[in-house]
């Protein structure tokens, strides 16, 4: 598929970290809108890579899968010399910060080596390619605004000149991998692209994340966990919004900038919070409020006050806006786990991990 403004041609795409939840997101807008031939979605299926949030594309001959380390250098290899990518998006990481405070290595391990080793898998591939695919060619590098650290209340937002302060393992392993990517553009000439983004939600969100794990622990009648005094404040995007800002840098950036992708919907954890509760009490009321199960918990170490982006950028050059409003996408996700209840139950208990090990 070519996009006629820019020429740049996505006929073949290699999703990296495809079964997590942006990157699943991800395939299924470009092969549900038909805009590219085939994916080829390489995934280690850590925890979060849960096969069921592709399972019925299986079948579809467009869509191909490869269970693998982006670290693997061997099978990478041989991957891209029979796939033939057109372009990457490499969404692969680790991303859960209360997980890289407990155990860092990992992190380090898949985000900064595994990213490393994936680019110089790309400077390869990209080396073999005849003129006319090397100019189609990118690699788009999938980041956060967690590399820029902290905000106070009235800091302007994060914008692609914000210096780099990161304050977890995980935002300096994220932060480690960007300069990774953009070393390889500067020093090989591997037309690269980073994207950084705000605090996604949607469908398909793994339950350690904060409005998954409210919404599931609020059906349940559990405690609503909330750090601190719940003032930390995100900007939160909706996945779908997210997926069509990365299509737009892969179809139409500069090679070798960065984009930062936000939702311009700051809001506090505690805002959050609130606006589940009061959904869950219209769509599956229960005897109390479900705001009386909110409980105040110890905060997490170093934990940053605010994010906030300033999408400038992608807007002027490239004509993105995020298209959905808080309100519109908090109702759309509420009501997408209402609907899929056999997803949330696989994945809390375990049970899509026990089928894809073969245990019983």
């Amino acid at each position: 598929m070519q996009n006629e403004e820019t020429g740049h041609s996505m006929n073949s795409i290699v999703v990296t970290g495809g079964l997590g939840f942006i990157g699943s997101n991800f395939i299924r807008m470009v092969l549900g809108e038909n805009l590219c031939d085939s994916v080829l979605n390489i995934d280690k299926q850590t925890y979060a890579g849960n096969p069921e949030n592709l399972g019925d594309l299986e079948l579809d001959p467009r869509y191909n899968f490869l269970k693998s380390d982006i670290g693997d250098s061997n099978k990478i290899d041989l991957a891209f010399r029979d796939f033939q990518p057109s372009s990457i998006v490499n969404f692969a990481a680790e991303s859960h910060v209360d997980r890289s405070i407990d155990t860092p290595e990992p992190f380090v391990e898949t985000n900064v080596l595994g990213t490393l080793r994936l680019l110089q898998s790309t400077k390869e591939y990209f080396s073999s390619l005849e003129d006319e695919s090397k100019e189609n060619f990118r690699f788009l590098h999938v980041s956060t605004d967690e590399v820029y650290g902290s905000l106070g209340k009235k800091d302007p937002a994060f914008c692609e000149n914000t210096p780099y302060s990161p304050n977890s393992p995980y935002s300096a392993s994220k932060a480690g991998a960007d300069h990774l990517v953009r070393y390889y553009n500067h020093t090989f000439g591997l037309p690269t692209l980073t994207t950084n983004c705000s605090n996604n939600y949607g469908p398909y969100q793994f339950p350690e994340k904060l409005i998954p794990l409210i919404t599931l622990n609020a059906l349940e009648g559990k405690d609503l966990p909330i750090y601190g005094d719940g003032g930390n404040i995100r900007d939160w995007l909706h996945v779908e919004d997210h997926c069509r800002g990365i299509l737009s840098v892969l179809e139409k950036g500069r090679v070798g900038e960065t984009y930062c992708i936000g939702g311009d919907s700051e809001k506090t954890n505690l805002e959050v919070v609130d606006t589940i509760c009061r959904s869950l009490d219209q769509f599956r009321p229960q005897n109390m409020p479900h705001e009386k199960l909110k409980t105040f918990v110890k905060d997490r170490p170093g934990h940053d006050q605010r994010y906030a982006i300033d999408f400038s950028k992608i807007k002027n050059e490239l004509g993105w806006i995020p298209e959905y409003s808080f309100e519109e996408g908090m109702a759309q996700t509420i009501e997408w786990y209402l609907k899929h209840a056999e997803w949330c139950e696989n994945v809390t208990t375990g049970k899509y991990q026990r089928e894809r090990l073969g245990v019983e």
